[in-house]
Parts: C-alpha cells; sequence; structure tokens
C-alpha cells in the first residue's frame, strides 16, 4: 500500500507569504524556502517584518482569502485520492491554510499553529515536532506503508530523502542543482504519469 505524500505551497496552491509580498508591497515577503534553508531564520525574518510594519493575523488571512488553488491541482488531488493513501506534508499553518483545504476539498493536512496575542499580533510560530516532514514520512514507513513524496523546496528536502521514492516538483535551480540526485518534474501531468508508474509496481 502505498502513501502519497506533497507539499501544498507551489505545488497546489500559491506562495502564501509571495501573494502577502504583492499585496502589502513588502519585498523581503516574496522570500521563502525555495530562497532561504533554515526555516527557523525564514519565519523570525517574516514575523519581525509583520511587526515592523504592524500587520496581524487578520491581514494575512485576508489575502489568503483571495486565493485559489493552481490549475489542475483539484483535479490532481482527486485521482492521488483514489490511487493510494494521499496528504499533504506542508509547513504551512492551520490558521492560514482552511480556507485553502475548502477549496482542495480538506485532503488529510499535516502543518504546524500560529501563536497570536489579543490583538492578533502572530507572536510565534510552533511546529510539531523537529524536521516535521522527515518525521511525517518515516511514521508512514514503520506502519508498512511504501511512501512517494514530492515537493519544491529545501523544506521538501528531508522528506524526499526518507521516502521510498522521491521527486522535485518544479523546483528552482538553486534545489536542482544542490540535489541533482532526484527526478525532476515541471507539470502535473508528468508528475500523475510517474506516480501512477510507480504505485503499479
Amino acid at each position: 500500500m502505498w502513501v502519497i505524500c506533497a507539499d501544498l505551497e507551489g505545488v497546489f496552491v500559491p506562495e502564501i507569504w509571495v501573494g502577502v509580498a504583492k499585496k502589502t508591497g513588502i519585498e523581503e515577503l516574496k522570500l521563502t524556502t525555495r530562497d532561504i534553508k533554515d526555516y527557523d531564520e525564514l519565519m523570525k525574518m517574516r514575523l519581525r517584518i509583520l511587526d515592523q510594519h504592524g500587520l496581524r493575523l487578520q491581514d494575512i488571512q485576508e489575502v489568503i482569502g483571495t486565493l485559489d488553488p493552481l490549475p489542475g491541482a483539484l483535479e490532481f488531488i482527486r485521482e492521488m485520492k483514489r490511487i493510494a493513501r494521499f496528504a499533504i506534508v506542508s509547513d504551512t499553518f492551520v490558521e492560514f491554510a482552511q480556507p485553502l483545504m475548502d477549496k482542495l476539498e480538506n485532503p488529510f493536512l499535516f502543518c504546524h499553529n500560529l501563536q497570536t496575542d489579543e490583538s492578533g499580533r502572530i507572536v510565534n510560530y510552533c511546529l510539531r515536532q523537529a524536521d516535521p516532514k522527515r518525521k511525517t514520512i518515516e511514521a508512514f514507513k514503520s506502519l508498512q506503508y511504501n511512501v512517494v513524496a514530492f515537493g519544491d523546496s529545501y523544506n521538501d528536502v528531508t522528506m524526499i530523502q526518507a521516502a521510498d521514492k522521491g521527486i522535485l516538483f518544479c523546483p528552482p535551480d538553486n534545489v536542482k542543482a544542490d540535489f541533482p540526485q532526484y527526478p525532476v518534474v515541471t507539470n502535473l501531468a508528468d508528475l500523475r504519469k510517474q506516480i501512477l508508474s510507480i504505485v503499479a509496481q
């Protein structure tokens, strides 16, 4: 039995922080895990910028409410759920993700939480555990599942490494260069073909 584990942002939905950057004009918020390898460094930078500009959780949620799934994403997820177990393993947050999950027909989502104060200021972020993407894959494998995993960024690499089959989906050139051992797929149609060939084995 196979489990298919997928990243979320940049795969099925637009990058949330890039959307916030476009809405607010804050260029630094365009940086994502495609650019910065250290997730803690990236999140601390984001929270510092939000504080500097007086942005609250509600401001980000308003931007998220305007985002739609990428073309073909919903159809792809429907097919993955038909052929195997399917989970999204993301470094987003429950407080961000729900409107997008509704639009994707609520696949099983593993992600994190935010801490806010009474004014809605985001004061911290809380990972479920250290290296959560890798440990999610290891947990599935401990239950005797085979796992195929794919994503586009540095924070997806430990998940891809831990999987039985790992794929880079539309990665930037720097990620491709750093991890040339993994196959690269650049569209959902080709990704579908690869996964179908894997789970048929």
